[in-house]
């Protein structure tokens, strides 16, 4: 097997504590470095022979030391991770509505139980290969009915005399394969590899759909938040509308005043449908992730902002990332490759099975279980490969082929979550300062706004004034609620790149 260049099942990617959001660029670039000089050791014990793998160890060391030399940090070698991960992080939002979808979830959502069967597959192949390693022991028995031909010859008979009998045999037939190459140890290390994978696609499924109710859960409330928002707004804008429209029935304001009280109020009665449409499509989600109809689904409504966790990092040590299962099940599968290489290559081997038979057989019923009736064989049996046409030397290319696809996969893994976690920290960060922001614009609004109505009423200005201070106000107050489901949602998002570890 040619050299490896990506870590196996157990060996993740770990280095120094550094802060994520202070040196994004250098792990970014980093991580693929790491994973490398992590998996470069690890990896070649499963495939070809002893002495392929020494050579192939001393290459590897090679490798690392030449990849830690022009590393732009120092690194250590990947240590597997012991935090567990927090199992109902969404707690810290307090919210007991959210809570009880999230557990809902955990039972009814049928993507989860789909995986959860495929893990149960998975597991179950296990055994089917450790069978493999232990003696195969069947029972055959016949009852056959036999002519032969006048024409054929048949020893201890008359040749031109056709023979008519009854043949009775119960065998006990046994084998077992003696794995000298490891072909057998391998298939059971590559199924025990694609066990682990799939336990840890289980976890990261469990986890993305914990993130998704949160993620649809705040949208919703968020939604229900505009709504009322707007629903006041309406009401207000319409007491406004009905106040110009007196003064205008009274010749205190123009036509064009009543004009534009209109033009505010239906304008803002335009906006409240997408607002509602919004809702229902966020609690179809929802519907669909805990595994109801919308029809049949229940959701009391939140308008009330749940709490920002207040312990969820400002900074990110690297090797939090070690406990994100999708790094774990791509490193598994690169093992599980890995091993595919050793198995193909065993294919230049002879099989070397231990063949036996015990039994009885005879031609009449009466006579099947004496002890004269016995039969019995016992021998070595060797399949040796003399010509197969480059069948062997191409399963080897293709097996190869396929542990580079999952060694490339299991690198882009990595890097992939250290974007996640950097876009998550940035986006907090951002929306911190957003929303901070938007509150002082919200107030100021409100207070340009006291006094364009009190400057209306004293006859000062007209009402495009009133109308333009309404509608800024109304850009601030929604963009505050939108800002702050926006954090929350960043805040989840966070969370399911850690892992829920931290």
């Amino acid at each position: 097997m040619r050299e490896p260049s990506s870590p196996p099942s157990g060996s993740h990617a770990s280095f120094d504590p550094v802060a994520v959001r202070t040196s994004a660029l250098r792990l970014l670039g980093g991580a693929a470095i790491a994973a490398i000089a992590a998996s470069l050791t690890a990896c070649v014990s499963s495939g070809g022979s002893d002495g392929a793998r020494a050579s192939e160890k001393l290459r590897a060391q090679e490798a690392i030391a030449g990849l830690i030399e022009k590393a732009p940090i120092e690194w250590k070698l990947a240590e597997p991770a012991a935090r567990p991960p927090r199992e109902q992080w969404w707690r810290l939002f307090q919210d007991a509505e959210l809570d009880r979808l999230e557990e809902l979830a955990l039972k009814q959502n049928q993507q989860l139980a789909e995986i959860l069967s495929r893990r149960d597959q998975a597991k179950a192949l296990v055994g089917v290969g450790l069978s493999d390693r232990f003696p195969h022991l069947s029972a055959t028995p016949a009852f056959t009915r036999q002519r032969t031909s006048p024409h054929a010859f048949d020893r201890g008979k008359e040749i031109g005399v056709p023979h008519t009998y009854t043949s009775y045999v119960l065998p006990l037939e046994s084998s077992w394969e003696l794995d000298l190459w490891g072909r057998v140890r391998r298939q059971v290390d590559a199924a025990r590899a694609r066990a682990r994978a799939a336990d840890d696609d289980y976890r990261a499924a469990k986890l993305s759909i914990q993130a998704e109710v949160a993620t649809a859960y705040f949208g919703l409330a968020a939604a229900m938040r505009d709504q009322a928002l707007l629903a006041a707004t309406v009401e207000a804008y319409r007491k406004s509308s009905e106040l110009v429209r007196e003064r205008r029935r009274v010749g205190i304001v123009s036509d064009l005043d009543l004009a534009q009280a209109e033009t505010q109020l239906r304008s803002a009665q335009s906006q409240t449908p997408a607002s509602a449409l919004r809702a229902q499509k966020l609690r179809n989600a929802l519907a669909a992730l805990c595994g109801a109809t919308p029809a049949a689904f229940h959701s009391a409504d939140s308008r009330e902002a749940s709490q920002l966790p207040g312990d969820i990092p400002s900074v990110v040590r690297s090797e939090w990332l070690e406990n994100r299962p999708d790094i774990a099940a791509a490193s598994r599968r690169v093992a599980a490759a890995n091993a595919d290489v050793g198995v193909a290559r065993a294919a230049y081997y002879p099989r070397l099975a231990l063949k036996g038979l015990a039994g009885v057989q005879s031609i009449d019923a009466a006579s099947l279980l004496s002890w004269p009736s016995r039969i019995w064989a016992v021998g070595p049996s060797l399949d040796m490969p003399l010509f197969t046409a480059g069948r062997t030397r191409s399963l080897v290319a293709a097996s190869r082929s396929a542990y580079d696809a999952t060694v490339a996969q299991y690198r882009q893994t990595v890097l992939s979550a250290f974007q996640e976690v950097e876009d998550q920290l940035a986006s907090l960060g951002s929306l911190a300062e957003q929303e901070s922001a938007e509150v002082g614009a919200l107030e100021s609004s409100r207070k340009a706004l006291e006094v364009a109505n009190n400057r209306y009423r004293a006859g000062m200005i007209t009402f495009l004034e009133v109308a333009n201070a309404q509608t800024i106000a109304l850009i601030h107050e929604r963009a505050v609620v939108a800002l702050r489901a926006e954090r929350q949602l960043a805040a989840v998002g966070l969370i399911r790149a850690l892992a829920a570890s931290w």
